[in-house]
Formats: structure tokens, C-alpha cells, sequence
């Protein structure tokens, strides 16, 4: 088959084959007639068909446009429904990054003030305090000033020495400033039991020489400690001499040293003072061992009370025992009666239970015939 036949073939099966096919039939072309119809045939076929791919590629063109547009505004849509929702994301997030940062500011505003409010609590205490501490330094002075003075240092260890025995001793047991029987006066003395002898109390106070042993100059703190330990033996010498009384006192006396400093010096660096006292039977005490030492005599006074009433109170448990044997003899004459007086109101519940149930008889016409007797009640 050539190419005239294929041709002839192509243009058969097109719409203008048919056409060709009865021109054919009708007349007898001569065969350029029919070069030129097929020519013009197919190119008539080929503009119909070039027409056909330009519409088909235009359709295509504007299908793949289409659906590029349409992706183009899917994915715009996405992106904006995205973009909304990061922006509310966003927003959602700085609302609470806010709310902890004022939450946080809050906190800190109001730990702050609290923090502030304090430092002026203790500002206004620290002024008090300072106020406090200004008062008693000019206490102190007046207090250096007045144990400057011996004098005025033996009233105030006699101030001291009558407040710590006042509150540990009952006031009829002790006396101030009370005179002896060899005419001296003590500052303090003890009304012990008759058998044990009373005791004096004497307040010393060394401080001169106690202060100078304080000095930088090693010179006068040499003199200054064997003058302080001089000034003791002398006080312990004079209690010695003036208040043990034989018959009267007991065979020793006691030294009150208003200071502890002075008393914790004298036994941390002077024990030949401390036994030398022992011996002269005059003991040193402080303001804490003092309250010891009264406790002590305070026990031994109880105790001799208490000996000396022993008659009375043996006479008074005598009355006990008899009060509570007239106790013992009522108690058992009251229960006699209370056993009397249960039997009796249980009689007179069984009086009143049958009294009640003969009512109850009467009230529902429950009589008796003649022939049968009722029941009497019982009379005790």
C-alpha cells in the first residue's frame, strides 16, 4: 500500500471523505484534480486538526490554571487558618506569659513590702533598743559613780543582800540590821532553831583594788593583787572577830560579795583566800550561791517547825479518828435507813400496780359474779 492509498484511506474515514468519495463517483477527475483535492483536504484536515490541539491545549492550559488556582487557594486557605491559628496561639500564649509576669510582679510587690514593712519593725526595735541601750548606759555610770564611793558600795551590797534574803526567807525568820549581844550591828541575821545557832550575813564589796588588777602596767596589777587578797583577809578577820557569838550565833558566818566577778576571781586565783576563810569559819558567798545557801536554811527551818508541831498535829489526827469513827457509825445507821425505805417503795409500787389495774376492772365492767369473791387488796 503506498502513500496515495493511505491518504485516500485517512481522508475516506474524515468527515470530507465522503464528499471526495461522491465527487469521485459524479465525475472523473484527472489526477492532478484529485492531487490538489487531496492537498486541499488535508490541509483542511490539518488546519481542523491543529485547530482541535490548539483548543485541546488551551482546555488543557486552562484546566492546569484552573487547578493551580485552585490549589493556590487551597493551600491560601490553609495557610491563612494556619496563620489564625498560630495567631490565637500567640495571642493565648502572651495572655498567660503575661498574666505569670503580673502574678510574678505581684509576688515580688508584695514580698517586697512585706520584706519592707519588716525592716521597719525592726528599725523602730533597733530605735527602742538604742533608746534601751542609751538608758541603761547612763545606768551604768550613775552605777559606776555610785560604786566609786565605798559607802555607797556597802548600801547597795546591803540593798542587794535584804531583796535576795527577802525572797527566799519568810520575814519572821530574819532581821536587818539586828544587834548582837556583843553590842555589834549585823547586817543580816538568820533566826535559825535554838539547837543550830543563828546566822550573820555580812555584805562586803572589794572592788578598788579588784578594778586596778584590770591595768596594763603590770606594776600595779602586782600591788593591786596582793592589796585585794590583804582587803579580803581583813574583811574575813573582821566577821570573824564581830559575828560569831558563842551561845547566841552559829560557829561560823557567812561574807556576801554582792559582785560574782569578785567572787569567781577570789576562787579562780586566790584559793589560799578561799581556805583561809574556811578556817576563820566564815564563808564566802555570791548572789547565786546565796540563794542556795538560804534555800538550804529555809528547809532546815520547815523542818524544825514542823518537829515542834508534832504534839498538835498528833493531837489533831487523835480528833480525826474519833470524828471519823462518829462518820463510820451515822454512815452505816444511814444505810440501814435507805435499805428500809427501798422495801418500802417497792411495796407501795405493788400497792399502786394493783390499785391501777383494779381501776382498769372497775372502768371495763369486769365484775366479779356474786358467788366468786374479788381479790382484796394486800395491807401491810
Amino acid at each position: 500500500m503506498d502513500i496515495t492509498t493511505i491518504i485516500v484511506l485517512l481522508i475516506l474515514q474524515s468527515g470530507f471523505g465522503y464528499a471526495l468519495y461522491h465527487a469521485l463517483k459524479n465525475k472523473a477527475l484527472d489526477e492532478r484534480a484529485l492531487q490538489e483535492s487531496i492537498t486541499a483536504a488535508i490541509s483542511k484536515q490539518q488546519e481542523h486538526f491543529f485547530e482541535q490541539g490548539l483548543k485541546q491545549q488551551t482546555q488543557t492550559k486552562a484546566d492546569i490554571l484552573d487547578t493551580l488556582l485552585q490549589t493556590l487557594k487551597h493551600q491560601h486557605d490553609q495557610n491563612s487558618t494556619h496563620q489564625k491559628h498560630l495567631t490565637e496561639a500567640v495571642h493565648s500564649k502572651l495572655h498567660n506569659i503575661s498574666q505569670e509576669v503580673n502574678k510574678t510582679l505581684n509576688q515580688s510587690f508584695e514580698k517586697n513590702s512585706e520584706v519592707f514593712h519588716n525592716v521597719i519593725k525592726r528599725l523602730s526595735l533597733i530605735d527602742k533598743a538604742q533608746e534601751k541601750i542609751t538608758s541603761l548606759s547612763e545606768n551604768v555610770v550613775a552605777l559606776q559613780d555610785i560604786l566609786t564611793d565605798k559607802s555607797s558600795r556597802g548600801a547597795f551590797g546591803e540593798v542587794q543582800l535584804e531583796q535576795l534574803i527577802a525572797n527566799v526567807i519568810p520575814q519572821q525568820h530574819y532581821q536587818l540590821q539586828a544587834q548582837l549581844p556583843n553590842g555589834r550591828r549585823a547586817d543580816c541575821l538568820l533566826l535559825m532553831p535554838k539547837d543550830s545557832g543563828h546566822i550573820v550575813i555580812d555584805a562586803k564589796f572589794p572592788l578598788e583594788n579588784y578594778q586596778k588588777q584590770q591595768s596594763n602596767d603590770p606594776l600595779v596589777q602586782k600591788s593591786a593583787f596582793s592589796q585585794f587578797k590583804q582587803d579580803v583577809k581583813k574583811h574575813i578577820d573582821d566577821i570573824h572577830e564581830k559575828y560569831i557569838v558563842p551561845s547566841f550565833t552559829a560557829q561560823g558566818a557567812m561574807m556576801f560579795i554582792p559582785a560574782e566577778a569578785v567572787f569567781a576571781h577570789i576562787h579562780a586565783h586566790h584559793p589560799d583566800i578561799t581556805a583561809y576563810a574556811h578556817k576563820k569559819k566564815v564563808w564566802l558567798t555570791s548572789p547565786t550561791t546565796l540563794v542556795a545557801v538560804l534555800n538550804t536554811a529555809l528547809s532546815v527551818i520547815k523542818d524544825y517547825s514542823t518537829r515542834e508541831q508534832v504534839d498538835i498535829i498528833k493531837q489533831h489526827l487523835a480528833f480525826l479518828a474519833k470524828d471519823f469513827e462518829r462518820f463510820e457509825k451515822r454512815m452505816d445507821q444511814l444505810a440501814r435507813h435507805i435499805g428500809q425505805a427501798h422495801k418500802d417503795v417497792d411495796l407501795i409500787q405493788q400497792s399502786s400496780t394493783k390499785i391501777t389495774k383494779r381501776f382498769f376492772k372497775i372502768e371495763n365492767c369486769e365484775i366479779s359474779p356474786p358467788s366468786k369473791q374479788p381479790e382484796a387488796l394486800e395491807i401491810d
